[in-house]
């Protein structure tokens, strides 16, 4: 029996995009109150990484269970975390004049 989940690239599930979106047009929104976007960066890690930890525990019966596997759950965020970071930032330096709004002729400047 095949999941939705199994049917997309890597795992993800229909509305993995969609979500990211969501999150991502909430920084935005915060950026543009005029907030610096490295303290929005620093407050969504900071998210992530809370409801990650949340996510993990969840998935045990005690503190010391989870402590056990520490090492484990870090080296699997971690190399998720990193996986992606080198994905999005191949995309942006592929497409840079794109994505940062450069046109053609201020790139020819």
């Amino acid at each position: 029996m095949s999941t939705e989940t199994e049917k997309q690239p890597n795992g993800l599930d229909e509305k993995f995009f969609e979500r990211a979106d969501a999150y991502i047009n909430l920084a935005n929104e915060h950026i543009n109150t005029k907030v610096e976007s490295r303290l929005v960066s620093a407050s969504l890690m900071f998210a992530s990484a809370r409801f990650n930890a949340w996510i993990s525990a969840s998935g045990f019966e005690n503190g010391e269970d989870l402590k056990a596997r520490k090492k484990e759950l870090l080296e699997y965020f971690t190399n998720q975390y990193t996986s992606m970071l080198e994905e999005n930032l191949d995309n942006y330096a592929d497409n840079y004049d794109l994505y940062m709004g450069i046109s053609k002729e201020q790139a020819k400047k």
